[in-house]
């Protein structure tokens, strides 16, 4: 029995993805579990897995293109199963209308006297009295006060799209210049402007998404910051007598991991808020930040506390290098309570970050650097570094951040105990 595979909620609230490439051909079986199609969230790519052996009877999207949740995107059928007459099948599984009522093609007729470019008629309803559009794209609609019999779909087989009601919506606010969206277009080319005014640079899909996350948490969370100055002189002499060796950690790493042992020692840090309790967590999953040509992305380190520090440098260097490659799995984006965010390799001795949400913390770490240092009465060069613990209130109070940094710093400057 051929049935419609739409487009999955790979993240949590997600309207949208990008129907990055089909791992199956048109007419071609799949087995159980095997994986039809990649799709591109805003931070990654997620497999979507097929729930039982069958054919792909038809493929309704292109590679590339950008897709609303919920919207089909292929035809299935059992194994073994031909469709006799795929156009037909479309239109019993309420895909497309019938044939009778599909929309003309846009026309121009040549400039002249009286004139002017032909619009295109409205969709027609189908046999049934209904509009083809997406929940989203009908919400939009209504939102705007515009009539989805007055919006003119791009989508599959004329489906209307949440890019077809911003285009309405735009040619409603500007008509005398319609803005036009092709299926599949991604990120558009830079906008000259006059010499004095730059150049725009539309927002990507990951930009738009950091800085949603980050409107919302400055403005959700109510933040409080503590610091601490490190003495990072056996931290700085530890990495380097494991590094003597084949393995190669980073600072950053040993952080890491004495991050995960505070976590273990002041477990009121190890919580996330939601609207209706505080959710403690059994392990200490931290999120580490990496820098990407596309943005910042925060990839989880699962249960640091249980792994040697050499494990976690390599999973580290994993994360981080599938991140650039933006090829991270959405559950690896997903989870932890903390993340740890580094400047140091830039230079910057000291700054304080924005929470990610859902996080109850997020903890910046500056450059080691040296200074003079008052130790047993005299004056002697050391290492320092700075450490800002930015917190959200409403999980955690004061004195529980103040107690875990406190755990933190003891564990820095005795690393020999985070390897313990």
């Amino acid at each position: 029995m051929p049935r419609v595979l739409r487009m999955p909620e790979v993240a949590a609230n997600a309207t949208e993805a990008v129907l990055a490439e089909w791992m199956v051909a048109e007419n071609a079986d799949f087995a159980a579990m095997e994986t039809i199609a990649t799709v591109e969230t805003e931070k990654a790519l997620v497999d979507v897995e097929a729930e039982a052996a069958g054919v792909v009877l038809k493929l309704l999207v292109s590679a590339g293109s950008q897709v609303e949740v919920g919207s089909p995107i292929a035809v299935l059928g059992v194994p073994g199963e031909v469709a006799a007459d795929i156009d037909t099948l479309l239109v019993e599984l309420d895909v497309v209308e019938p044939p009778a009522h599909v929309m003309p093609v846009r026309t121009e007729v040549p400039a002249g006297p009286s004139s002017a470019p032909v619009a295109p008629p409205a969709p027609a309803p189908n046999a049934h009295g209904r509009i083809f559009a997406s929940p989203l794209a009908r919400k939009l609609a209504k939102e705007a006060a515009i009539p989805v019999e007055a919006i003119t779909g791009t989508g599959p087989c004329g489906r209307i799209l949440r890019r077809d009601v911003d285009a309405a919506i735009a040619a409603k606010n500007t008509p005398a210049s319609p803005r036009v969206v092709e299926d599949g277009a991604r990120t558009p080319a830079s906008k000259p402007l006059a010499p004095a005014q730059g150049v725009e640079i539309p927002h990507t899909r990951l930009r738009r998404a950091i800085a949603a996350r980050l409107v919302e948490s400055k403005q959700n969370a109510p933040h409080f910051y503590v610091r601490a100055t490190v003495r990072a002189d056996r931290l700085v002499a530890l990495r380097a007598q494991i590094n003597e060796g084949m393995t190669r950690i980073s600072l950053n790493d040993l952080v890491v991991k004495a991050v995960a042992a505070a976590h273990v020692a002041v477990p009121e840090m190890n919580v996330i808020w939601t609207p209706d309790a505080v959710r403690t967590y059994p392990t200490a999953d931290i999120a580490v930040a990496v820098a990407t040509d596309r943005g910042l992305v925060t990839p989880v380190v699962r249960d640091v506390a249980s792994l040697t520090v050499t494990a976690v440098a390599a999973r580290v260097r994993d994360l981080a290098l599938r991140g650039r490659d933006g090829t991270l799995r959405q559950d690896e984006l997903e989870g932890g309570t903390i993340t740890v965010t580094n400047l140091g390799m830039y230079g910057v001795e000291e700054f304080a970050a924005i929470i990610n949400p859902p996080h109850a913390a997020i903890l910046a770490v500056g450059a080691v650097r040296e200074e003079p240092v008052v130790e047993d009465g005299a004056v002697v060069p050391g290492k320092l570094m700075t450490v800002t613990l930015s917190v959200d209130h409403r999980p955690v109070d004061g004195v529980a951040a103040a107690r875990w940094l406190a755990a933190l710093k003891e564990l820095l400057e005795h690393p020999v105990r985070i390897l313990a």
